[in-house]
């Protein structure tokens, strides 16, 4: 197999988990009870695995940190990708919508704006790459 192939396929298992993370999101949104901490999580990592996809087919190694604001610098300067802000906050529903904690619980309006933020991030990639000609 050649080394695009691998490129491609492992951006593809990529933004398979990233928009899996994100449909799972949706639905926990969709449910009469309130999952607000999952629906957080769920975002942030829909949007972490998104912008690793694209990090993965232009080979820029990554570390393996949540930190989404970091992920972004990695980003040629014409990438859309590179442009993306208020990242700190879903970067943080990573770690603290993951324990229990002293911190303020999330909302429901929060779980809200953390979805439509990482669904923002993914289209964001989903231009990035198409203008690459990967096809999604």
């Amino acid at each position: 197999m050649s080394e695009k192939n691998k490129v491609e396929i492992e951006t593809r298992l990529w933004l398979t988990y990233a928009q899996r993370d994100l449909a799972a999101a949706q639905a926990l949104l969709r449910n009469k009870v309130i999952f607000a901490h999952q629906v957080c999580f769920l975002s942030q990592q829909a949007a972490e695995k998104g912008l690793k996809a694209a990090l993965i087919f232009l080979q820029i190694e990554f570390p393996f940190r949540h930190d989404l604001e970091f992920l972004r610098t990695l980003f040629p300067q014409d990438w859309e990708c590179s442009r993306l802000s208020n990242l700190p906050r879903l970067t943080e529903w990573g770690i603290e919508s993951r324990y229990p904690s002293f911190l303020i619980e999330p909302s429901e309006q929060d779980a809200k704006i953390a979805f439509q933020q990482a669904t923002f991030i993914l289209e964001a990639v989903a231009r990035d790459l198409s203008r690459q000609g990967f096809l999604m």
